[in-house]
């Protein structure tokens, strides 16, 4: 009998956006548990905050799915008096700063206690990270942004992060902070944003505008010289609300050479959508994704940010997600809309790869 041809392995992932500090020093979630016995867990004791969900995300789980690198978050939730929460949250700049060197620790300590996880701090690392997967040993790459800026207390404070493994920064989150406008509460840059953004330049960071309000993003494109992306923000087209990115400001962000994540989010992708209701289908993200090449004519601004188990679970995310291991579905999808293998390769993980060497080359 002929031998059978190898399987061809998976394609590498790159996953802009994850909460994963979130999730285990906020949420207590164990992250070093396989997906399945998290949920075994949870449902014998289920974490702090009930809309957490269904669990998607653990470190096993990325390694299963080849996620080559992930934009490590650093989150910290902003107090309201609407909306108290059992989770922690911050009232004042220096419980904000507190609680994000936590989970920067959070970062590094797994970065130092596991052989499969790895900071991506300059492109050497990242080359060895990449590397890995072609030995039978791959490790996964934790590129550390910081989504919201208030654990910075101060402009001039941002070289201690980027000592310590900060390599991207998004100014707000929905609430907005002291830096500038979110997409719940709208305003431009402050004159502390814009310190911050010049401060941001002398390091060449990732520039996140996910979170900012559209004329603060604005500002930001005639601003900041060094990479703008949006980690994680699908098409105002497929739902109109501020939190997603209009056709201009796609336009725009594609012209600077940045790239957009794609969420996996069905209220971000059906305006029908609410919980409750049948999962969204995984091809209509891949619709989200086809609608940006198309608005740009390339395959050159878009990839994957999924935010799976930021805010939501499971059963918020599209069918045929079962969890983050299951993210190379999207290529198969792509190549049957008519995809060709590069572009296919460039949306999984090409794009994100060249925006953060891009970034790194500073380091």
């Amino acid at each position: 009998m002929p031998e059978k041809e190898p399987a061809t392995p998976r394609p590498l992932i790159v996953d802009a956006h994850l909460d994963i500090a979130y999730s285990a020093v906020v949420l207590g979630r164990d992250l070093a548990a396989d997906v399945q016995e998290l949920r075994d867990s949870e449902r014998r004791h289920p974490p702090l905050d009930p809309g957490a969900g269904t669990a998607t995300v653990s470190w096993p789980a990325l390694v299963d799915g080849r996620a080559a690198v992930v934009g490590g978050s650093i989150f910290v939730d902003p107090a309201t008096k609407a909306h108290t929460k059992a989770t922690a949250t911050y009232r004042d700049p220096e419980e904000a700063h507190q609680q994000g060197l936590t989970q920067l620790d959070y970062y590094r300590r797994v970065s130092d206690e596991r052989d499969d996880v790895r900071l991506v701090t300059d492109g050497d690392a990242l080359d060895e990270i990449l590397g890995s997967w072609d030995t039978g040993q791959g490790m996964v790459g934790v590129f550390v942004v910081m989504e919201g800026a208030d654990p910075i207390r101060r402009p001039d404070e941002l070289h201690w992060w980027v000592e310590h493994g900060l390599r991207g920064v998004g100014l707000a989150w929905g609430a907005g902070t002291r830096y500038a406008g979110g997409d719940h509460n709208p305003g431009p840059l402050s004159d502390e944003g814009r310190a911050l953004v010049d401060a941001m330049a002398d390091y060449n960071l990732l520039l996140d505008i996910s979170h900012l309000w559209e004329d603060g993003a604005a500002q930001v494109l005639d601003r900041y010289p060094g990479p703008i992306v949006a980690t994680h923000a699908n098409p105002r087209a497929f739902v109109d609300i501020p939190r997603l990115l209009s056709d201009d400001m796609i336009r725009r962000l594609a012209d600077r050479g940045g790239v957009i994540g794609v969420v996996a989010y069905n209220r971000f992708l059906d305006p029908q959508w609410y919980p409750g209701r049948p999962r969204v289908p995984l091809a209509r993200l891949v619709e989200a994704i086809d609608y940006i090449c198309q608005t740009v004519g390339s395959a050159a601004a878009v990839g994957i940010g999924s935010d799976l188990d930021g805010g939501f679970g499971l059963e918020s995310a599209p069918a045929g997600l079962g969890s983050v291991a299951d993210l190379y579905k999207i290529g198969g999808l792509l190549r049957e809309r008519g995809y060709g293998a590069s572009d296919i390769e460039a949306i999984l993980s090409g794009n994100w790869l060249r925006v953060m060497r891009a970034s790194l080359a500073a380091f």
